[in-house]
């Protein structure tokens, strides 16, 4: 058996930058312990799978397909990284001739565009709402250690706990802290944090400037210590900055090392449509 197979660097038009998903794109239908096994061989955080849903189906002509993401361990029910990078094999390489996009998922429908040198994915927006301190303070402590904390906010959809750093820090002291995500497992056992998401103001001076916020992602309850960039975190940032700056369009980037620039617009639909580039570096074919 043959599938055809890709890797995708999201949020970013550098190769070796942004964050890697793979692709595979099912002819046919696939063993359901297959797409286990395919995503553990491939070992990137996530690989996509993208099915057609009814026979006749097209790749290069239908608009809307199934589409699933595992990691090395297990199904997840949303990547926003690995779906630009589903978008991106339709439209780069199958040549898609559709303008939009619409993914059947664990989600709901996720639809994708494009627009000019970016895709645009159509995600939930999700509320944070001020999280007591005390709480959390083993995590916080593990997290970020005797760094000023101006801001502590949890997104109970996604198990997400924003901790925003104060204004009063440059990016390169989010840049060059040394978390230990190992260490928020002994700290968090209770459930309620999936991930943690570090974030803090953008600075209109300097180098830098033209981004309004920066971020780093950690989900070590997941088996990912550092995502490079995540757009399910930027779902729920964005309804954070956006409130916070006043702003409904906004430049975010993740300072991971691996880096990732996002262009966030919120939508009047109570959703949020989250922009990136790509670069594809590699194409070829799973033989079984």
């Amino acid at each position: 058996m043959q599938i055809p197979v890709f890797t995708v660097d999201a949020f970013t038009n550098r190769p070796f930058s942004g964050n890697p998903a793979a692709v595979c794109l099912l002819e046919n239908d696939l063993d359901e312990d297959l797409h286990q096994k395919i995503a553990t061989e491939m070992n990137l955080s996530e690989t996509a799978f993208i099915r057609k849903l009814h026979p006749g189906d097209d790749f290069t002509k239908s608009s809307c397909f199934g589409l699933r993401w595992f990691t090395p361990a297990n199904e997840v029910p949303l990547c926003g990284h690995a779906t630009l990078a589903a978008a991106a094999v339709l439209f780069h390489i199958q040549k898609n001739t559709n303008s939009v996009l619409t993914f059947v998922t664990l989600s709901g429908e996720l639809k994708a565009r494009q627009v000019e040198d970016h895709i645009v994915l159509d995600l939930p927006l999700y509320l944070t709402y001020p999280q007591v301190l005390q709480e959390v303070a083993e995590l916080i402590k593990a997290a970020v250690g005797d760094m000023i904390v101006q801001d502590l906010r949890y997104s109970p959809d996604t198990k997400k706990l924003l901790v925003r750093l104060s204004d009063a820090y440059e990016r390169s002291v989010l840049e060059e802290l040394q978390v230990s995500a190992q260490h928020f497992l002994s700290a968090e056992k209770t459930g309620k944090v999936k991930g943690v998401i570090l974030t803090l103001k953008g600075n209109s001076s300097g180098k830098h400037k033209g981004h309004d916020f920066y971020s780093r992602y950690f989900a070590p309850w997941y088996g990912l210590l550092e995502d490079p960039v995540t757009g399910s975190a930027h779902a729920v940032l964005s309804s954070y900055w956006s409130e916070q700056l006043g702003k409904k369009e906004m430049l975010a980037f993740q300072c991971s090392r691996r880096g990732g620039e996002l262009k966030i617009s919120l939508r009047n639909d109570g959703r949020v449509d989250i922009a990136g580039q790509i670069a594809i570096v590699l194409k070829g074919n799973l033989t079984f």
